[in-house]
């Protein structure tokens, strides 16, 4: 018995023992004890999401992002793929005037010391993997907050996810936490 332990040292035994925990955890996971990334789908579903760009300078005649076109998305400084855009709201950036004849109240203008600064909101569509913690598009969980890139041809802008809403059979299911603002 001496003879054998004088043949092994620590790291030996390291090695024996990582092994029988890798067969362990192998065990557990065949025999549905131990959940797996893949087990925690419970579905795949369209989402649509909106990228809100803030302070866009754009000094062309019409803002470069088109309804129907497709945008390359960068998702935390990771390249995604080209996802179509639904819908594109842009509008220059506003400045409000106080009206002289009304108290309290007040008009907005296009600002004249920024006519090029452009907010905007894009909305974009997807198929993405639900998880029971939200919707999961490229291996990011996509949640409102999420820094992402959006590229074509003319332009790369950099936005904020806003919105993140799945399709289900009955309709449109918010994903957010909560969207109640008050």
């Amino acid at each position: 018995m001496k003879n054998l332990f004088g043949k092994f040292n620590i790291v030996d035994f390291v090695i024996v023992l990582g092994v029988i925990i890798a067969l362990i955890v192998g065990v557990a996971t065949t025999k549905h004890f131990r959940q797996t990334a893949d087990k925690q789908i419970e579905a795949t579903s369209p989402i649509t999401f909106q990228v809100f760009l803030r302070g866009v300078t754009v000094t062309g005649e019409e803002f470069p992002i088109k309804s129907q076109d497709k945008t390359f998305i960068t998702i935390r400084n990771v390249p995604y793929t080209e996802l179509n855009v639904v819908k594109v709201t842009s509008q220059a950036r506003q400045t409000a005037l106080a009206t002289p004849k009304v108290k309290e109240q007040y008009i907005l203008i296009k600002d004249p010391a920024q006519p090029a600064i452009f907010d905007a909101i894009i909305t974009i569509t997807d198929k993405a993997k639900i998880t029971k913690d939200g919707a999961v598009v490229g291996g990011n969980k996509i949640k409102m907050g999420l820094p992402v890139t959006l590229e074509g041809e003319s332009y790369k802008f950099n936005g904020t996810i806003s919105d993140v809403r799945v399709t289900t059979e009955s309709g449109v299911e918010d994903v957010g936490a909560n969207n109640s603002v008050g």
